[in-house]
């Protein structure tokens, strides 16, 4: 909530209080981390200082731009807003050295770089939970992407997405699935973890699992030559298949695996609105289960009806859409440790038949009941199916809605973190947590639509944009 004149001062003192000791960043327990990709050996942040090796095996890839570790910011600003406690501090700094927040009002050390950025919120970086982000709104029309355009075309359209979501204030997304574009995603994220060239971190799942004659199954295909068309999918048909292939996904990179509990909108009953359902609840705890063993997380592309229950119950970590889901399968949501992604904006944005507006409306109705029941909403957004960088529509959607500005803005950070099992990492502005931070002019606790006016962005302890000041920074891809 926001903080009158007459409260400001105490406000002041309090987040010196709580936040102006000098703090030592300490790796966090990895154990606690089960997405962390062990196999490739990503830095879970840069705050953490946890950097393995990276594959193969006892061979480090240099860092392109590496850390100044002892670089010190005081970032100045109008307010700073704390999301999990709604607090906002007026006319207060932010303290930042190296890659870690050092803390809100923190004395500032000898030599440090003081960045005044005037009437602005700072807030932390935003989190985006599900981004494709080497998919275009052209590649899901016929013919699909994966037969006319080649890897290396996508990945180049995918340094242009990652440029462009880090300028919007994303600084972590999970990007679920590379629709194809093998290896692609991975590729992104190990490039960017080695400074290679700037935008958000990111959390992977490489090739998603489903069924033949299921969602990423192409359809349209000539049977003749099907078995010799590559999908953007992994067609599992039995127990040991899935099994399999959450080996196999966690083996080639994967830092989540992605199952499709339905099928999409093309096998969607139009008349009585039910989807296609595609696993059973022992397929999903299978896989769950063996997924675990690897220190990894599930996400379901999942509608609603009895294949929304079969996740939830199955133990999957997100839910992606839900567009169709009913009153039990929240009541489950709710009671379990599972979160929401509703990804309003793919289908508000994408409805031109009655069937899609009929879609487009569930999901209000759902996302409004699901507010009233107390599920856990992490914001997410399936871009790419829409244009990259205009994803941050998302916000102004949710509160229309019925979410609370404040709610929608702890959506992309504190409920995101804690999705991510990455809480106090990321998503926070607290001494320890990972310097993320952005500025946007205004307020959006008073109008959400200030979240769109990004000017200051540090991703990691580097700043990469700032429109502010005169000052330039010799990693800034501000373009």
């Amino acid at each position: 909530m926001t903080l009158n004149s007459k409260a400001a001062s105490k406000s002041v003192l309090v987040a010196s209080t709580l936040f102006s000791a000098a703090i030592t960043c300490a790796a966090p327990d990895a154990s606690a981390q089960p997405h962390i990709n062990v196999t490739q050996g990503q830095p879970l942040a840069g705050c953490s200082g946890r950097v393995d090796n990276l594959r193969p095996p006892l061979m480090t890839w240099p860092n392109q731009n590496p850390i100044d570790s002892t670089k010190t910011y005081v970032l100045r600003a109008a307010r700073i807003l704390e999301p999990g406690t709604g607090q906002i501090v007026r006319g207060g700094s932010l303290v930042v050295r190296g890659a870690c927040i050092v803390g809100v009002n923190a004395p500032p050390p000898d030599r440090a770089e003081t960045i005044d950025l005037g009437d602005v919120t700072l807030l932390p970086g935003l989190v985006d939970m599900h981004t494709h982000l080497l998919l275009r709104d052209e590649d899901q029309t016929w013919p699909y992407s994966i037969l006319w355009k080649t890897t290396p075309y996508r990945i180049i359209e995918g340094v242009d997405a990652a440029i462009k979501t880090l300028n919007i204030g994303f600084t972590t997304v999970r990007d679920l699935d590379n629709e194809g574009a093998m290896f692609g995603d991975t590729a992104l994220r190990d490039a960017i973890a080695r400074g290679v060239f700037p935008g958000p971190r990111m959390l992977v799942a490489g090739q998603p699992l489903t069924i033949t004659g299921g969602d990423m199954n192409l359809p349209l295909i000539n049977p003749e030559i099907r078995d010799k068309v590559p999908q953007p999918g992994y067609m599992a048909d039995s127990r040991d298949a899935m099994i399999a292939f959450t080996r196999k996904a966690i083996v080639d990179g994967a830092d989540w695996l992605k199952i499709y509990g339905t099928s999409t909108r093309r096998q969607t009953d139009p008349v009585t609105m039910d989807p296609f359902e595609q696993f059973t609840k022992e397929d999903v705890r299978a896989i769950v289960e063996e997924a675990r063993r690897y220190k990894r997380d599930v996400a379901a592309h999942v509608y609603g009806g009895s294949a929304a229950n079969a996740m939830i119950l199955g133990g999957v970590r997100t839910i992606e859409h839900g567009p169709l889901m009913t009153e039990e399968n929240l009541r489950l949501l709710v009671t379990s440790d599972t979160y929401w992604v509703p990804t309003l904006s793919t289908y508000y944005k994408r409805q031109t038949t009655d069937f899609e507006k009929r879609f487009v409306e569930h999901h209000r109705e759902v996302f409004q009941m699901a507010l009233k029941m107390g599920a856990k909403i992490a914001f997410g957004t399936d871009v790419g199916s829409f244009p990259h960088g205009t994803q941050n529509d998302e916000f102004e959607l949710m509160v229309q809605y019925g979410m609370t500005r404040l709610d929608a803005l702890r959506s992309a950070t504190t409920v995101a973190a804690e999705a991510l099992r990455m809480g106090g990492i990321i998503g926070t502005l607290r001494a320890g947590s990972n310097a993320d931070v952005i500025a946007v002019q205004g307020d959006p606790t008073t109008d959400i639509a200030d979240i769109k006016k990004v000017v200051f962005v540090m991703a990691n302890g580097r700043i990469v944009k700032n429109r502010v000041t005169n000052q330039r920074f010799p990693w800034e891809w501000d373009r």
